[in-house]
């Protein structure tokens, strides 16, 4: 036998006992994890609606887990920067993303991202949902959407109103609403919700789509005006509160969600994947914990990885859509 039979004959047989190894390998670790302390990158300041839901699950699931779970704080380019920060870590388990709808808009928002959405990242689980609430500063005067439509156009130029982000689901929803309404209001991005709220309260800005789990209890507290929910129907929790569809006309069919969920680097070990769609499912689906979402104007998910990664690509598909029909401005 030649020298080069013998080596086409081993060959298939080493790279099919290297593969047995690897896999046994990853196997082994994804059993002993999680073994250290686990970080979710949260990709926002303090305050938003990011940051509350990983603060909400976070002592249960470092329970369930066995191990600290730390939240991590990395701010900037409407939450890019942290996303991006993930992708490139090592798929172990040890680094977690959690996002919002922002996620799904950043390939039509940063052309030069660092890091490909559909292919660097990749779902564990849609946590919750809830709709966006108009607010304002409670010295713009107007009580409904149509009062602050005929306010608006009254005084165009006049009115800021603050987003998360360029291409965040409160920046787009604004825009979506100004190009339907044909009014002109200001956009002011921040880096997050905690500051964009902070501004909102001071004047500095009057308006904003806010999420229901923030604008709540500011609203309660008569800082923030709510004028509608972007929701198809009212929530429970603000049940005085109409939708925009309610308005009519124009607004008829105007319906937007806002959402988080929580991704991993692609190549994460599908058992460690499954492991922590399993716990946070465990932990949204318990009464006590879901009932105090509700009281909240958020809706538990704890969706699958297939379901995840099928909402990821239908926003994309949307406000891609929406982007080009309305011509919405991403800046």
């Amino acid at each position: 036998m030649s020298i080069r039979t013998l080596f086409h004959l081993c060959v298939p047989l080493l790279l099919g006992a290297l593969s047995a190894l690897t896999s046994s390998s990853v196997l082994a670790q994804s059993a002993a994890w999680p073994s250290k302390p686990v970080r979710i990158v949260v990709p926002f300041p303090p305050g938003g609606i990011v940051d509350v839901v990983a603060r909400q699950i976070q002592s249960r699931l470092q329970t369930a887990l066995g191990q600290p779970l730390i939240i991590d704080n990395r701010s900037g380019a409407g939450g890019s920067v942290g996303a991006a920060e993930v992708a490139h870590a090592v798929p172990d388990g040890y680094t977690l993303l959690m996002v919002f709808d922002s996620y799904a808009t950043y390939p039509l928002v940063y052309p030069k991202l660092g890091f490909d959405v559909a292919r660097d990242l990749v779902p564990v689980t849609q946590l919750v949902t809830n709709p966006l609430i108009l607010v304002v500063n409670p010295k713009v005067p107007a009580t409904d959407v149509p009062s602050l439509v005929k306010e608006l156009k009254a005084n165009p130029g006049r009115y800021n109103y603050a987003s998360v982000g360029a291409g965040s689901s409160n920046h787009l929803t604004a825009e979506y609403f100004k190009s339907v309404s044909g009014t002109f209001i200001t956009h002011i991005p921040y880096r997050g919700g905690g500051p964009a709220q902070q501004d909102l309260m001071a004047g500095q800005v009057e308006m904003m789509f806010l999420s229901a789990v923030l604008a709540q209890p500011h609203i309660k507290a008569g800082k923030f005006k709510a004028l509608a929910q972007t929701g198809v129907n009212r929530i429970p929790s603000l049940p005085s509160v109409p939708t925009v569809d309610e308005s009519g006309g124009v607004f008829k069919g105007f319906e937007v969600s806002s959402w988080v969920g929580l991704l991993a680097p692609a190549n994460t070990p599908k058992p460690i994947i499954d492991r922590l769609q399993l716990e946070i499912k465990n932990i949204l689906n318990a009464p006590d914990f879901s009932n105090r979402l509700t009281e909240q104007g958020l809706t538990a998910i704890a969706s699958t990885p297939f379901q995840f990664g099928a909402l990821l690509k239908a926003e994309q598909a949307k406000w891609t859509r929406l982007v080009r029909e309305k011509n919405l401005n991403l800046e």
